[in-house]
């Protein structure tokens, strides 16, 4: 290989055209190439002959990934980063410990372990466990365990109230006892300005009758005294109007029409008590709305029978 073109024109006799091979070649630098070491090869025959790394290396390295390294240079600290597998370390049983029955001077309280329950799980898909139902015993009412002479009390009210009123619809009625009797019944109602006296005279009588024995009997009690308290609405009215103004002392007053009235509310709202035939019933012992609902249906029928079939002011 020469710097000087080949002449073609003596072998082709002139004819043939010049060649782009006939230049010279170009020449690369070895320097590169050349070893520091003369005693390495020209070309790497082993991994060692590479010098990946070294400062003084005429070949070229590749591009390295950096890894990571424990920051020390102790062998043993290198030794310590390597995997290991997990060391399962047996707890065991908690133990409690007992304190000594040494005499203190003052009150020490000793802290005892707190021993964790094991949480078991409920394998999935299983049904909820649903609590059955818990029979409760039902509480005893201090009014009705401990009502004393409630009961007692109220039976002698029902007992005069009710005897009283039936005394005296026997005497309308049937004329015992220097009764008027129904005839003389109606006659009064005649006289006191009542329409309708024949049927409101056997009406007042029986509802007398039936009143007081209901009462007495403690049979349906708030309904009794309701009759009972309409009846004396009446007799309330009918005595008043007989004598110019307000009246209340006896004979001629409202003083007992007034008791016997205040006497049959009180039975409603109270209720007959235990000793009674109504005994058992929730409203003979603990009267509520119901009770009062029939006081004010006891009152209005009683003043809605002297508006209608009267209607004259008691009170002038």
């Amino acid at each position: 290989m020469t710097d000087k073109p080949k002449d073609h024109t003596e072998s082709a006799g002139g004819a043939s055209a010049p060649s782009p091979f006939d230049q010279p070649t170009e020449r690369f630098s070895v320097q590169s190439m050349r070893p520091s070491n003369p005693t390495k090869p020209l070309v790497p025959q082993t991994d060692e002959d590479l010098d990946f790394g070294a400062l003084n290396a005429d070949s070229l390295p590749t591009e390295q990934i950096p890894t990571f390294r424990p920051v020390s240079s102790s062998p043993a600290a290198t030794v310590a980063m390597e995997d290991q597998p997990t060391e399962v370390i047996d707890r065991g049983e908690p133990t409690v410990s007992t304190p000594l029955p040494t005499p203190m001077p003052t009150e020490v309280l000793v802290a005892e372990p707190i021993v964790s329950e094991p949480i078991v799980s409920e394998p999935i898909g299983s049904p909820p466990t649903v609590a059955g139902p818990v029979a409760v015993p039902a509480a005893s009412s201090p009014d009705d365990s401990s009502r004393g002479t409630l009961d007692l009390g109220l039976l002698v009210l029902r007992l005069a109230v009710g005897g009283t009123l039936l005394a005296h619809g026997l005497q309308k009625l049937t004329g015992w006892w220097n009764g008027p009797g129904l005839g003389g019944y109606r006659d009064q109602l005649l006289d006191a300005g009542f329409d309708h006296a024949r049927a409101l005279a056997a009406v007042g009588a029986v509802g007398e009758v039936a009143g007081g024995a209901l009462l007495i009997l403690g049979l349906i009690t708030p309904v009794a005294a309701a009759t009972v308290l309409a009846v004396m609405i009446n007799a309330w009215c009918l005595k008043q109007s007989m004598v110019p103004g307000l009246e209340y002392f006896g004979p001629e007053g409202i003083e007992y029409e007034t008791l016997l009235g205040a006497a049959a509310a009180a039975v409603i709202l109270t209720g007959p008590g235990r000793i009674s035939l109504d005994g058992r019933r929730k409203w003979a012992t603990r009267p509520y709305v119901g009770s009062a609902v029939i006081l004010i249906l006891g009152v209005a029928v009683g003043v809605g029978v002297w508006i209608l079939l009267n209607g004259a002011n008691p009170v002038i």
